[in-house]
């Protein structure tokens, strides 16, 4: 399954952005070996979860991204913030078919959230005479979810949710406070790394596992911090960097490495879930000039 052919560079605008935020969750999925995540062999550290439920879920949430674009560009002449309300519905909507699909499992909440509002940011751009660059998405990504973090986080005295608590904890602010800084973390750690491998010679898939452990090596995945606490993410984190210091790490050797990473966060229950919703991010991102 790929969506690709559907989103050539001439495609039109929404009909890109669209096919790419699908085509990343399928990439993300499929990437393997992936340390406690699901991939092509492995669950990883998730029970109620495998590839096949994945795929099920990425069919029910691709159509939506054109609805997400849409609504940009029909919020483009109103403040950015305003553009999150418009999006609300679609978002709540295309969870639903998510939840639908999956059975009530929640296989891409985050993705939803990150690659929706990518697509809403191309939708507010989508009249400009300048080219959609990368830059170009974050920024405006970032004035979208201006005032995010102090609304929905920092303003609340009693966690409702999980990210509510982990916020109130630890200060940590998840992935709000990653699109509130226009995927800071992704630009500054995680796309360099890509770009970096592909120098090197080599292939993408090794790029793409290498910009993963980018992410999990700097991520503040609270993921793994409502797993496992921040003993566990501190645990990732000095894992992910240990590998990155490893000299010659491809083809086998990072094979290798990356299954016993998947066994030794497998055992420990730690998923990385907020580095692979950053990976979709990612992929998406490299597929517009810097």
């Amino acid at each position: 399954m790929t969506t690709l052919a559907l989103c050539p560079e001439r495609a039109e605008p929404a009909q890109r952005i669209a096919g790419l935020a699908a085509e990343a969750m399928y990439r993300e999925v499929t990437l393997t070996p992936k340390p406690g995540l699901v991939d092509r062999v492995s669950n990883g550290a998730h029970r109620d979860m495998d590839i096949r439920l994945f795929m099920a879920s990425i069919r029910a949430i691709s159509p939506w991204f054109a609805h997400f674009y849409a609504q940009g560009e029909a919020s483009a002449g109103l403040p950015a913030p305003q553009t999150l309300w418009a999006i609300r519905p679609v978002g709540l909507a295309c969870e639903q078919a998510m939840f639908d699909a999956t059975g009530g499992i929640n296989t891409h909440k985050g993705a939803i959230f990150s690659l929706g509002l990518l697509c809403a940011a191309a939708g507010r751009l989508a009249n400009s005479t300048q080219r959609l660059t990368r830059q170009r998405l974050c920024r405006e990504t970032s004035a979208i979810c201006a005032g995010l973090v102090e609304r929905e986080l920092r303003s609340r005295t009693v966690a409702k949710t999980k990210g509510e608590q982990i916020f109130l904890t630890s200060g940590l602010s998840g992935a709000r406070g990653e699109a509130e800084s226009g995927f800071a973390t992704v630009r500054r750690f995680g796309l360099p790394q890509w770009e970096s491998a592909l120098r090197q010679g080599l292939s993408q898939q090794e790029a793409l596992l290498k910009m993963l452990l980018a992410l999990m090596a700097t991520n503040p995945d609270t993921n793994v911090v409502s797993r496992s606490g921040l003993k566990g993410l501190g645990y990732v984190q000095r894992y992910a960097r240990r590998m990155l210091n490893c000299p010659g790490l491809s083809g086998e050797k990072l094979a290798l490495a990356l299954s016993n990473m998947d066994r030794a966060l497998t055992r420990k229950n730690i998923s990385p879930g907020g580095s692979a919703d950053l990976l979709a991010v990612g992929w998406l991102l490299a597929h517009y000039p810097a």
